[in-house]
């Protein structure tokens, strides 16, 4: 029998736990460590700010699906990894202790490293919990006029809700009749689309944004918020009346000591999602040094990548899958100019790009069928 223990309860963890207990005997234990029940769907959290749809859309019961699938669950924080001994100590749960494994994978995700940011957590909005998400929605109610200045930070490696949240902004200030009193700014330490890898995808975005009249200020690193201004590094500010940021990622402190991450606290793995220098040791999703933006869609796929090589591993067997690194999304623009794009990060080709109405359609409808397969 082989002890199969994954840390981690987001896209990447539950995919492979998913995945594990389909390929896997049933002689074989998987125990599934999440510091919460609740799986948080994180690309509605947009929505759920702007009152599009309610807390209970937005995540479900990690423990009862889990266990539907034939995986125990604990709900705990992960305190130490022991990979010498093959032991996890955990902590802050409703168990506590060490827990022994044959082998491991690493799902913990990124850490929001708001203390870069002199005074975010008390100037600063984000809707990267349901909680915050919520917070802001109450802010985005009160604000009638000024300026509106959504942005990100320094490493914080999630375009997508930036722009999403922009221009829900938009529209939600002329459904209001109020878009004339307001300005809406994003605010980027890079110049537009570079995060996405392309220059087609800049052109898109700027005529998407002009189309809903909402600046783009690049070049802009904040390091500092005050209650009504943000701060670059250079000591450029701008006023705010309403003020979104993503914070700085940063990778799991839960693996920072062991030897395998880069100076981020990101996991170096290989294309099979081994992690490098561990044997018996996987690592997938937002904790893996992968450039780029950290998405769902990735950390599903190398959920799937890993479990797969995991099983063929415990088989006596090679690795078989090899996770390629590309990026596919989204940005609901709300209308006819929503914006798809699919980029192979690993080559430097173009990528591809379409706009219309139906590609944030199709964007609900996947929404959709993950929640009703997983709830």
């Amino acid at each position: 029998m082989a002890r199969v223990l994954i840390l981690g309860g987001g896209f990447g963890g539950v995919v492979a736990a998913e995945r594990l207990a389909k390929e896997l005997d049933d002689e074989h234990q998987i125990t599934l460590v999440s510091r919460s029940r609740r799986f948080v769907f994180y690309p509605e959290l947009v929505r759920l700010a702007f009152g599009n749809c309610q807390r209970e859309d937005v995540s479900f019961d990690l423990r009862q699906t889990m266990l539907r699938r034939r995986v125990n669950f604990i709900e705990a924080e992960v305190a130490r990894i022991d990979p010498f001994e093959r032991k996890v100590t955990i902590a802050h749960g409703e168990v506590e202790g060490q827990l022994p494994y044959d082998y491991l994978i690493f799902a913990l995700g990124r850490r929001l490293a708001t203390e870069r940011i002199t005074g975010f957590y008390e100037n600063a909005h984000h809707l990267l919990n349901v909680d915050k998400a919520l917070r802001f929605g109450k802010a985005i109610a009160a604000f009638h006029e000024g300026r509106a200045v959504i942005g990100q930070c320094p490493e914080a490696r999630l375009p997508v809700p930036v722009y999403e949240t922009a221009f829900a902004l938009s529209r939600q200030m002329e459904e209001r009749g109020e878009r004339e009193r307001a300005s809406i700014t994003i605010v980027s330490p890079d110049p537009p689309g570079l995060q996405l890898g392309d220059p087609d995808v800049t052109i898109a975005l700027r005529m998407a944004l002009d189309a809903h009249r909402i600046k783009f200020l690049s070049d802009f690193p904040i390091n500092r918020v005050t209650t009504g201004a943000a701060i670059a590094s250079d000591g450029r500010a701008i006023n705010f009346n309403l003020l979104m940021l993503l914070p700085p990622f940063q990778g799991s402190p839960a693996a920072s000591y062991l030897g395998i991450t880069d100076d981020e606290s990101y996991i170096n793995v290989d294309s099979a999602m081994h992690v490098i220098g561990l044997e018996r040791t996987y690592a997938i999703g937002d904790c893996v040094n992968f450039s780029g933006p950290k998405m769902g869609h990735m950390a599903v796929r190398q959920g799937e990548v890993a479990a797969t090589n995991l099983t063929a591993e415990i088989n006596g067997h090679e690795p078989v899958s090899q996770y390629f690194h590309e990026m596919r999304l989204v940005i609901d623009e709300g209308g006819s100019d929503s914006i798809y794009l699919h980029k192979d990060l690993w080559v430097d080709e173009p990528a591809n790009l379409r706009q219309g109405r139906f590609w944030s359609w199709a964007k609900r409808v996947q929404e959709k069928y993950w929640e009703a397969a997983h709830s």
